[in-house]
């Protein structure tokens, strides 16, 4: 069990700023690190329409230090500020360099991933995997706080599994090793992501930190980001698959107006072409197809299976323009109809 803190009530606004370290992030809503989704156009869409801050890929600092195509790829932050990178591996003296070379490209911030559970992460025993290993998991950090001048945040889940709880003391050690911010997602690795989120376990670990604590998992509306602002401890919200197909959503949580539909149709389009000019037409087509996805999911929800597919899977990018167009255009104006 965690030891509670003396409570002071204070009741979070989701639009106020605050400071990780020294640097601001204007509002209490971010947008969480996700391998395959948070690429720089997404980014760039989410933190344009709100979100108070938005997280590169986890990049792996083994290749980072290596200098692979891949990770160059997603260490870019193209001028968004603060620029936040996440780093993942089980090496000190690679982690630390990895956070040299992220801070040497601009980021403001440099987060360690030891919360994914993905199964090719925590084999590699990095990501979730660290948490039962929480020596490693401290030395990991103090590297990587004496490697730069800029805040390490760190990513955690609640534990290995209902056994092995021990984000608390883990947080706990972060804190005391450096750590200018802790976020942590409400279920175990081995839950993956069944069930639901504990948010009562996530406060009780901020009750035992008295640096910025960002809680996550299923933040999917307003009410649910009150809920969690109203807590004790608990200063900003991290939210990440509520925004697939919708990466206005971080922002629209954050108190900014929800848009028409006719937008959120151009912005669908307008990811589509910054993936094509971003990765190239072969692999932005490829890399679109799940965004497409999420995005005719939200759009146009009671689209036919086998048109979803087709759009889905069409290769030539001009078809899927104007197909995609004409079928955003048509539910918006079904919408207005309505």
């Amino acid at each position: 069990m965690c030891c509670m803190k003396d409570s002071h009530l204070l009741r979070n606004n989701p639009s106020d700023s605050f400071e990780i370290g020294n640097v601001r992030v204007r509002n209490r809503v971010i947008l969480a690190p996700m391998s395959g989704v948070t690429d720089l156009p997404f980014r760039e869409l989410a933190f344009r329409h709100g979100a108070g801050l938005v997280v590169t890929e986890m990049i792996a600092s083994r290749e980072l230090t290596f200098n692979t195509a891949e990770s160059w790829v997603r260490l870019k932050g193209a001028g968004l500020k603060p620029h936040v990178v996440q780093l993942a591996g089980r090496d000190p003296a690679f982690m630390a360099e990895a956070a040299r070379i992220a801070e040497a490209n601009g980021a403001d911030i440099v987060d360690i991933n030891m919360g994914c559970p993905a199964k090719k992460v925590v084999g590699g025993y990095t990501g979730s995997a660290l948490m039962r290993e929480p020596e490693r998991a401290l030395a990991i950090i103090e590297a990587t706080v004496a490697a730069v001048n800029v805040p390490v945040t760190v990513k955690m889940r609640l534990g290995w599994d209902h056994e092995s709880m021990n984000a608390c003391e883990l947080a706990a050690r972060a804190q005391d090793a450096g750590v200018q911010a802790i976020t942590v997602h409400g279920r175990t690795r081995m839950q993956f992501y069944k069930g639901s989120a504990d948010w009562d376990a996530v406060a009780a670990v901020a009750d035992v930190v008295s640096i910025p604590f960002i809680a996550n998992g299923d933040i999917e509306t307003r009410d649910d980001v009150d809920n969690l602002l109203s807590r004790n401890g608990i200063t900003a919200v991290m939210t990440g698959r509520g925004c697939q197909g919708r990466p206005w959503h971080a922002g629209f949580l954050a108190g900014a107006p929800d848009l028409p539909q006719a937008v959120k149709a151009g912005i669908a389009l307008e990811h589509y072409r910054k993936m094509l000019s971003f990765y190239g037409t072969e692999v932005g087509v490829r890399h679109a197809r799940k965004h497409l996805g999420w995005y005719i999911g939200r759009l146009v929800p009671g689209i036919d299976a086998a048109e979803r597919t087709q759009i889905m899977t069409e290769t030539n990018p001009d078809r899927v323009i104007a197909r995609l167009d004409a079928l955003l255009t048509h539910a918006s104006e079904e919408r207005k109809a309505a």
